[in-house]
């Protein structure tokens, strides 16, 4: 997703039941530790029931295999994965293979395809990189290396960073620069500023910048120890690199005994020519195969959270699918997409002859609450609280995005894909859940720009997020099974609504409009609470519009 911004909110917690229960009001702030929250799902409370998703997260639950799924997140995590890159390509493959192994391709109604589009320019791999101080009569202190894609430190090379091999005088403030320095930054600066940087001499420009919710929820100082992954344009010829702001903490403290201290980069990275795969399963719909459902989880990043764990989730869900062979397949065609982010689904998009009913996207699916502070959160369409947003609904830190009335297009694929986080907190025994308002930046916003329903299911606020800190050691397998089932009980719901299914969702949708307009009231915004009586409307002609067997 695109660079997070934004501020403290504040939280409220529902226990998942049958009516609107009384909220808690509780503070949530990035950067502190979380009171202890009730376990289940921030949000409009949901009608009990074994409808909807429920039905499906059974089997799912049950035949998910965590170890499986854990031992391809492990493989993943062990590539740096830039569009088209070796990386990008083996995850593919291995994808490619399980899902073959699993019956796709094999089996009658489970297929599997390549799509290969222009690349649009050369993939980009980090192969290794190191910043060390040389301090005048002794050993060099390295700040950071690693010696191939799998290092902690790969951030150190932004996305698309050039080759490198420098020395120079540190300086710290961007008016220090002149020929032969090498800047230290603690902002993080962009393209065009480091090529201006270039032609007033600087040889090197190294950045520290984090995210402000980039703060260790246990209330240590582990964030101090992030490097922030970005990417720089391609264009860009000056030598870049990103250290953490303890080492730009450090590298002051030498400058300070050492005069004159400098500093020596080198970068190595390959190019290489070749096509963008984007992988397609599908599970044939047996009633209405021209109709389809599609997830997407992309590739490209270096994180395990971000996005390893969501790759491994839903090729794990789609295996469990396929090998439940007494299962019928749904009504609609399922559709599961692995590729670059965005560009993945628009590729999709362009090459399908299928309507699509709805588009879900499944990114960071198993971070650790305990490691991160992260939540398994629902992000809706956009609804009237994306357009005005009051209490209980919040914004993370990422920020609200651009939103007009216009936009408000009713559906129920968010309804459904909070009925499947609450449906699984039914059966783990509870699990703490939360949504918010579209805010935007990954693959539902493709297809909401094409007027197709559209969500996103991830966990933040991370606050390894878009940093080297995003390993294996932060994820938790039992929370990516609960997050990839709730996904695929989520489309399932979608791909096979029927009308026994109406009822709970109907109830459901009657509780989030009397909770939304008595907020609205509250707040004395009778032009809002008119707007969810609309919306709540359209989302009981959208359910009943989708169900498969209305006119049985």
């Amino acid at each position: 997703m695109n660079t997070p911004c934004r501020l403290r909110r504040v939280a409220w917690t529902w226990a998942v039941a049958a009516a609107v229960q009384v909220p808690c009001l509780a503070a949530v702030v990035p950067g502190e530790e979380p009171e202890a929250a009730a376990v289940g799902h921030r949000g409009p409370a949901v009608a009990a029931g074994e409808s909807g998703p429920a039905r499906h997260l059974g089997p799912l639950l049950e035949g998910f295999d965590t170890g499986a799924a854990l031992e391809l997140l492990t493989f993943v995590d062990g590539f740096y994965r830039s569009p088209g890159n070796p990386g990008y390509d083996a995850t593919l493959d291995r994808v490619h293979g399980r899902l073959v192994a699993a019956g796709f391709g094999e089996r009658e109604g489970f297929e599997l395809e390549w799509i290969e589009t222009d690349l649009r320019g050369r993939a980009w791999t980090p192969e290794a990189g190191r910043l060390e101080a040389l301090v005048p009569g002794g050993e060099p202190v390295v700040l950071h290396a690693f010696e191939d894609s799998r290092g902690v430190d790969r951030c150190l090379l932004p996305q698309y960073a050039p080759a490198a091999d420098v020395q120079g005088e540190v300086v710290f403030e961007e008016a220090d620069v002149r020929p032969g320095t090498i800047l230290v930054s603690r902002a993080n600066l962009g393209s065009r500023r480091v090529a201006q940087l270039k032609t007033e001499g600087a040889v090197a420009v190294i950045c520290s910048g984090i995210a402000h919710f980039t703060r260790d929820p246990s209330g240590g100082d582990a964030h101090l120890d992030a490097i922030q992954f970005r990417s720089v344009s391609r264009r860009v010829r000056l030598p870049v690199g990103q250290i953490s702001p303890r080492s730009h903490d450090r590298l002051e403290a030498l400058a300070r005994e050492h005069e004159g201290l400098r500093l020596r980069f080198s970068a190595e990275v390959s190019w290489r020519e070749g096509p963008m795969r984007t992988l397609v399963a599908r599970v044939l719909g047996s009633e209405r195969p021209e109709q389809a459902v599609v997830v997407a989880s992309h590739v490209q990043e270096p994180g395990a959270g971000d996005n390893a764990s969501g790759v491994a989730g839903l090729c794990q869900v789609a295996e469990t699918l396929a090998r439940a062979a007494d299962r019928p397949r749904p009504a609609r065609t399922l559709v599961f997409l692995w590729g670059d982010e965005m560009r993945q689904s628009s590729i999709f998009l362009e090459f399908t002859k299928r309507e699509i009913i709805a588009g879900i996207s499944a990114d960071m699916l198993g971070q650790s609450r305990a490691a991160t502070g992260a939540v398994c959160l629902l992000e809706r369409s956009p609804d009237p609280g994306a357009l005005d947003t009051l209490p209980p609904d919040r914004h993370t830190p990422w920020g609200a995005g651009k939103v007009t009335e216009e936009d408000l297009v009713p559906n129920g694929l968010a309804l459904v894909g909070r009925l499947a986080l609450a449906d699984v907190g039914t059966r783990v025994g509870g699990w703490e859940t939360s949504e918010n308002p579209w805010e935007g930046g990954s693959d539902h916003d493709v297809f909401l720009a094409r007027g197709i329903p559209g969500i996103l299911i991830w966990h933040f606020t991370d606050f390894t997020y878009h940093t080297s800190l995003d390993r294996l050691e932060r994820i938790d397998g039992e929370e990516l099974r609960r997050t990839s089932c709730a996904v695929l009980a989520t489309a399932l719901c979608v791909a096979d609504l029927r009308r026994s299914d109406l009822a709970r969702l109907e109830a459901t949708n009657a509780l989030e409009r009397e909770l939304r307009v008595g907020a609205a009231l509250e707040a004395s915004r009778p032009d809002v609470a008119k707007r969810w009586r609309e919306w709540c409307r359209g989302v009981d002609q959208w359910l009943a519009a989708t169900c498969v067997d209305r006119d049985e």
